[in-house]
């Protein structure tokens, strides 16, 4: 037993030391602030009508009212019944946020580096490099937290993997089957995508290994248990893949009926995202280098420059105080890549990526070959439509199915913020044993800082050879103040060049010594750690610091309520609110937090719902509005902002005296730009096609329907008429758990003006009942049951058998 505890002993001290960092970084959250996270502050505002309704009911609602006329709540923090692996993954996450990714981050990089068979100390130095990665960090500062969640896992589902492949099969499929469950439970389908193609890298460059090495039964058995535990992986996370499968085809995320563009013009036809959207971040060639040198290219789109630099200086000669030339260079316009936002450079270390360089000429095999394939692969297609690489993002986009599923290509270079940590800790690996001798080992270094010494050296030399440093951004700039920063742009050049230099030089020396016997093993480990420490932390705290920490109210009640706000507040009935203004404009989600709203902040809507946005809603079409039932326009006059009762709302039902079925949903969206929403309505479906194309009914002065109770995922709807009637219902079509019931009994409805429900009501009084369904709930909580059992009783197994065949080495 006491020998065991000193085997773990070290690896117990590694995760507190892991804990204190991550506390250590965020400290604010030790005084009980929170950081202010953009996305985050959109998210509760989306969320917060199904958190009112789960605090109320103590149930779970699949649908919300409170954004783009309404949509499912499947990627909007949905809880599923039966979902043990996020109670896992909560578990893990104990301490509080962001700390807790950090904290994943650092747990993740170890395993992984473990399961390589890294000696601890190596193992934490490595987590240190990948955990305090720049983009890692900046990703938390804005509020990228599914991001961030999915890569904290990358790691350890690698390491399930690696250890399968070493023949650890109990061991190696267990931690593959929990990784992986816990990698989909992140919910960023992106970022599991491009983990899947350095999987797929890695098991190429294994099948090419064991083929070499005559071992392939064992390759394929590896597959097999491989196969079966992300099987069981999925099964673990059944209800949410497969609720998230069934809405992706119904958002901007699946196919569009549409052929032509707002304007009139031809849609290209695709399956997926625009070419143009999901290229519109693509990393530029010179880019390349912020992964070295951190403000190689400016830094972000605002820097914090000083009352030393030019700008500051310029600033004042044009006129401004000292107080406003201050402010003014506090967020000067430092970047001058072509990427439309750039909160950060994507800075991985100049320490790490030295030991990268080191790694290509110590390392050897299909470890190497895995990483360095790894990182090219990345970095070639987070090139998105810079030339000359755009090719290969679009044989991807067209041919590699999902592809364009995703947006910012250039977030698949976490894949590279991955592989080049891992090299560079396998070169002091190789640094440290014997398999290479003394002058290799000597000459690889010298190979190393004349790479990375000498390109820094170049670019102090050449820098205006090379590169002009302008931005498209200047245009309109006053020419006098242009010329300032081209100034500050070289100067923050010229001091992360230097700066990178100088950390290449100690790292070479620390090296050096080393190899000539004045530097013991553990001595280099510290110095490496401080290193990486001061490269990365320094960096990071620029753009994610103590600032970005507010009181926990601010952040858990981003949204107050103005005037306008309190006013519709009173009524307490069910309609929309368009938000117009200027403060709906910075923050779409903001009246989806107090109402019923129109708009909303989530990347992946209704997909027709977005198009009628795009066609009628951002055109203020009048008609489009009041069949959405838009009773309030929340306007703004001189600063003042008040609401505008909006007397013509359709309401919340009513009949029509005609149904027209169009041949296309091009006819029918642009059919919307004049119609009469309160007496006609058209369609495109099918179930009409034996009607004749235009469905007349009788609507007197005495037909009504009015809607008696609401909830998220309910309506119910008292009908008087004494026609059989066509009724139109101001709710967002969705068949895949909407269901609709007529007196108790089920009935068929249909999709009318290109998002609303309708459905035909025979003729008397009538109860109409809408409620959100979803079979998928039902059907994947019974997979995960069932796949959870299956893996509790495979768990036991596996530490059964590791525990006998222990005690049998005995």
């Amino acid at each position: 037993m006491s020998f065991s505890f000193k085997r773990i002993l070290p690896h117990i001290l590694v995760l507190i030391g892991f804990v204190v960092l991550s506390l250590a970084y965020f400290s604010p959250v030790l005084q009980g602030k929170k950081i202010f996270q953009s996305d985050i502050m959109h998210y509760i505002g989306m969320a917060q009508q199904q958190k009112d309704f789960a605090q109320a009911t103590g149930e779970e609602t699949y649908w919300t009212n409170s954004a783009f006329g309404g949509m499912p709540t499947y990627q909007l923090g949905a809880k599923y019944p039966h979902n043990y692996i996020k109670k896992l993954d909560l578990s893990l996450r104990f301490l509080p946020r962001p700390a807790d990714y950090l904290f994943l981050y650092f747990i993740g990089f170890y395993i992984l580096l473990l399961s390589l068979k890294v000696d601890y100390k190596l193992s934490a130095l490595g987590a240190l490099a990948f955990g305090f990665s720049t983009y890692l960090i900046i990703i938390l500062g804005v509020g990228h937290n599914a991001k961030a969640h999915a890569i904290a896992y990358m790691p350890m589902v690698l390491a399930g993997i690696i250890l399968t492949f070493r023949k650890k099969y109990v061991i190696g499929f267990l931690l593959t089957v929990i990784a992986l469950g816990l990698e989909i439970v992140a919910n960023h389908p992106q970022m599991t995508y491009y983990l899947l193609f350095l999987v797929i890298i890695l098991g190429i460059v294994y099948l090419i290994d064991a083929y070499k090495k005559d071992v392939l039964p064992h390759f394929f058995k590896s597959v097999g248990l491989l196969t079966v535990a992300a099987l069981l992986a999925v099964g673990l996370n059944a209800t949410n893949l497969m609720a998230t499968q069934e809405y992706a085809k119904e958002s901007t995320r699946g196919k569009s009926e549409l052929t032509i563009n707002p304007d009139g013009s031809a849609k290209e036809a695709t399956s997926g995202l625009d070419k143009d959207y999901i290229t519109e971040y693509s990393y530029g060639l010179a880019e390349t280098f912020n992964l070295f040198i951190p403000r190689f290219m400016g830094g972000g789109n605002t820097e914090d420059i000083g009352k030393d630099s030019e700008t500051y200086k310029t600033y004042v000669t044009m006129g401004a105080s000292p107080i406003e030339a201050l402010e003014l260079s506090k967020n000067a316009p430092m970047y001058w890549g072509n990427q439309p936002i750039v909160e950060a450079p994507a800075y991985v270390g100049a320490v790490i990526l030295f030991l990268f360089v080191l790694g290509l000429f110590l390392v050897k095999g299909r470890l190497k070959w895995w990483l360095v394939a790894g990182t090219i692969f990345s970095l070639l297609l987070s090139y998105g439509k810079t030339e000359p690489f755009s090719f290969i993002t679009n044989f991807f986009i067209d041919y590699v199915p999902l592809y364009d599923k995703f947006r910012a290509v250039t977030s698949i270079q976490v894949l590279l913020e991955l592989c080049i940590p891992v090299l560079g800790i396998f070169a002091l690996v190789r640094l440290f044993n014997d398999f290479e001798k003394e002058e290799q080992k000597l000459k690889a270094l010298k190979y190393t800082v004349a790479i990375t010494g000498g390109l820094c050296i170049v670019f102090l030399l050449l820098k205006s050879v090379f590169f002009d440093f302008t931005s498209f951004r200047d245009q309109g700039i006053p020419e006098m103040l242009v010329e300032a920063l081209i100034e500050d742009r070289k100067s923050l050049f010229n001091t992360d060049t230097i700066r990178s230099l100088v950390l290449i030089l100690i790292s070479t020396g620390t090296i050096y010594y080393f190899l000539k016997k004045k530097l013991s093993e553990s001595m280099v480990v510290v110095v490496f750690a401080v290193l990486i420490l001061f490269d990365l932390v320094s960096i990071d705290r620029n753009y994610v610091n103590n600032d970005n920490f507010v009181s926990a109210i601010k952040v858990d009640r981003p949204y107050q309520p103005n005037a306008a706000d309190k006013e519709i507040l009173k009524d307490k009935g069910h309609f929309r609110v368009l938000d117009m203004s200027t403060q709906g404009q910075r923050q779409p989600a903001r009246a989806a937090y107090f109402h019923n709203s129109l708009f909303g902040y989530h990347a992946a809507k209704l997909g027709r719902y977005n198009e009628l946005m795009e066609f009628h809603i951002y055109n203020n079409n009048i008609n489009v509005l009041n069949m959405l039932n838009t009773k309030y326009i929340i306007a703004e006059d001189q600063g003042q902002i008040f609401p505008y009762d909006n007397p013509d709302a359709n309401g919340n039902a009513w009949f029509v005296s005609e149904l027209e079925e169009l041949p296309s949903a091009n006819e029918e969206i642009k059919a919307l730009d004049s119609l009469d929403t309160k007496h006609r309505a058209v369609t495109t479906m099918s179930e009409f096609s034996s009607h004749p194309e235009v469905l007349k009914f009788k609507v007197d002065s005495t037909a009504s329907i009015e809607l008696k109770e609401f909830k998220p995922n309910y309506l119910k709807y008292e009908s008087n008429n004494v026609n059989d009637g066509f009724a139109v219902f101001s709710e967002i079509y969705y068949k895949d758990g909407w269901n609709a019931y007529i007196d108790g009994e089920l009935k068929a409805y249909n999709r009318v003006n290109y998002v609303l429900r309708g459905m035909e009501v025979p003729k008397g009084k009538h109860t109409i009942e809408f409620k959100f369904e979803p079979k998928v709930i039902e059907t994947g909580s019974k997979i995960v049951l069932a796949s959870s059992a299956v893996f509790g009783v495979l768990l036991l197994l596996g530490v059964f058998f590791q525990f006998k065949k222990k005690k049998e080495v005995v």
